[in-house]
């Protein structure tokens, strides 16, 4: 009894201090390997970004300062580049359109995904089948999505002048015209992207408490003034957001003329990015679209920082 007696304080004393300290050891140890696998995630997605987009970025811009073709080793010519870009007949052409086409992209691609989304909020039956349709387009490819539109077009043949004519209607050159090419490829972008649009306008307005709208009825305000007073000031901060992303993106077409009008007819609907692939693939001048897309980069980076500013300043004084 009395070696039990002695041995039971000491086999406690042994194993207490052990069981007191693992817990904390194994917590900081989860901690630990929790980390590493975190930070090894964003390696590999840090590894990716630099090597297919920080790097082609930073390469294009020395090759903006380059006589560069492949094969032969490069040959610095300082801004050369850019004055021979600069005084191409094209650029003009190409700057011109790439605006014309922003601005009647935003008047047509901007107003109609919000008066969709405002449409589909207000529906009470058959919502998710309308929402599945205004998307369906976005699952199309672009390039299948251009050569429907393509086919549409077509003045012989295409859908659309054998719909005139069968209404007895005039019909129209579409994209081989001078004066439509570049309002048709308008319409074909906002087709093509107006889906996911859509559906972002669509979560904010249902992310509006229904109290406002309720309260602004009792003061009797109708269907407009609710939409001025209400809606459009509680999804400010996504229509801005959207109206940045879109004018970056048209600044940026590229698909529509490629696959419909092949930059014609006259150069009615050459792009920025389309004149870049004509100097790249065409002219096999590597150095001029590079320089091309550096002066596109600093329109874009300016404006967006301009946009910003002006927007958060709209916000504080608000």
């Amino acid at each position: 009894m009395t070696k039990t007696a002695e041995r039971q304080p000491v086999r406690t004393a042994a194993v207490h201090p052990v069981q007191a300290s693992s817990p904390a050891g194994d917590r900081g140890r989860r901690r630990l390997v929790d980390q590493a696998r975190a930070y090894a995630f964003l390696l590999g997605g840090l590894l990716c970004f630099a090597l297919f987009s920080w790097y082609p970025a930073i390469r294009a811009v020395v090759i903006a300062f380059q006589k560069y073709t492949p094969g032969s080793p490069p040959e610095w010519v300082g801004t050369a580049n850019f004055t021979r870009v600069w005084h191409d007949p094209e650029f003009t052409a190409a700057w011109r359109n790439t605006l014309t086409f922003t601005l009647l992209a935003l008047l047509l691609g901007f107003a109609i995904p919000f008066v969709l989304a405002l449409v589909l909020n207000e529906l009470r039956h058959w919502k998710a089948f309308f929402r599945v349709v205004v998307y369906l387009p976005v699952m199309i490819p672009p390039v299948v999505s251009a050569l429907l539109w393509k086919w549409f077009y077509d003045p012989g043949a295409g859908l659309a002048n054998e719909t005139l004519r069968f209404l007895h209607l005039p019909t129209s050159n579409w994209s081989n015209g001078t004066d439509t090419a570049l309002l048709s490829l308008v319409v074909v972008a906002t087709w093509a992207n107006m889906g996911g649009t859509v559906l972002i306008y669509l979560a904010a307005l249902q992310s509006i408490p229904g109290e406002l709208y309720e309260a602004a009825e009792l003061d009797g305000a109708n269907l407009l003034q609710r939409v001025r007073h209400v809606t459009v000031p509680q999804t400010r901060f996504v229509i801005l957001m959207l109206m940045l992303l879109q004018i970056i993106a048209t600044m940026q077409v590229f698909t529509e003329p490629f696959v419909i009008t092949g930059g014609g007819p006259e150069n009615a609907t050459v792009t920025v990015l389309y004149l870049i692939y004509k100097y790249a693939f065409l002219y096999n001048d590597f150095g001029g679209a590079c320089a091309l897309s550096v002066m596109l980069l600093m329109l874009l980076g300016a404006f967006s920082a301009v946009y910003l500013r002006l927007t958060r300043s709209g916000e504080e004084d608000a």
